[in-house]
């Protein structure tokens, strides 16, 4: 098993990247102390780590976890009046970054997961959660409204009732609570939270690359169609995935009651 650090060959921005090409797995780990503060200049670097990890050929699933106790407290207060409008208007795109990455993305919380660090939680595909979680979003006891795309998708998640209590009121909810309100996939035990984040990623590994991707850009670009377009759309890419060398694949191998071979194509 091949393990390298920092792909791109330079220091990151209070965290660090790795590439597991015996497991087809990259990860970013969050890296700054026990809150892992999250800076403003740590932004745009994060969002390259991702797209960089998107187009690796070695990785089938991106991990998005921290070193210590607490995944993230959010982001550096001070960064945003220190920050320009421009920087400013740039944030939820930076951290829209995992959605936009067609292989999936993996989230491991424990501790806090407040500001930001909710909000790039978020923007992930899977979230696994330690019982020790508590999610936020505290911005408005700073006279704020979240700014990296926190409110609106919870409210596509959760409903609105439940974001504004979360919103309004800098509301912290638990890892169960989390998990009870359709946020998150997994609450598991703290000492359990890389065990089940490494089966997570190995059940991910076993399906087709091709038809995995289909699935995640189909389920993101068909969340605000109405019904009739939604299922429409599906049939394309289900039409699309009939001529793929990996269906034929999984057919036969389901007849010849054996492991099927993907190869994304």
């Amino acid at each position: 098993m091949e393990t390298t650090k920092e792909p791109r060959g330079e220091a990151f921005d209070g965290f660090t990247v790795e590439v597991d090409t015996g497991r087809q797995r990259g990860d970013i780990v969050l890296d700054r102390g026990d809150m892992n503060t999250i800076f403003m200049s740590q932004r745009p670097e994060l969002r390259t780590a991702f797209e960089t990890l998107d187009r690796d050929d070695r990785v089938r699933v991106i991990v998005l976890r921290a070193l210590g106790p607490n995944f993230s407290s959010g982001g550096y207060i001070r960064g945003f009046m220190e920050a320009s409008p421009e920087r400013v208007s740039k944030l939820a795109d930076d951290m829209a970054a995992p959605a936009r990455c067609e292989k999936p993305v993996v989230a491991a919380n424990r501790g806090y997961c407040f500001g930001v660090g909710f909000e790039l939680s978020l923007a992930c595909d899977f979230r696994i959660a330690s019982e020790t979680a508590l999610y936020a979003l505290p911005e408005q006891r700073l006279g704020q409204i979240p700014g990296s795309g926190g409110s609106a998708r919870l409210q596509k998640m959760i409903g609105i009732a439940r974001t504004k209590d979360i919103v309004m009121r800098s509301r912290r909810i638990s890892a169960r609570q989390a998990f009870d309100w359709g946020i998150v996939t997994e609450v598991v035990r703290d000492d359990e939270l890389e065990t089940a984040t490494d089966a997570l990623v190995a059940e991910l590994r076993e399906f087709a690359p091709l038809a995995q991707r289909t699935a995640k850009r189909l389920l993101n670009e068909t969340e605000d169609m109405f019904l009739s377009a939604a299922i429409q759309t599906e049939g394309h890419c289900y039409s699309r995935l009939r001529q793929s060398e990996d269906f034929r694949e999984g057919v036969e191998a389901f007849h010849e009651k054996r492991k099927p071979v993907f190869k994304g194509a």
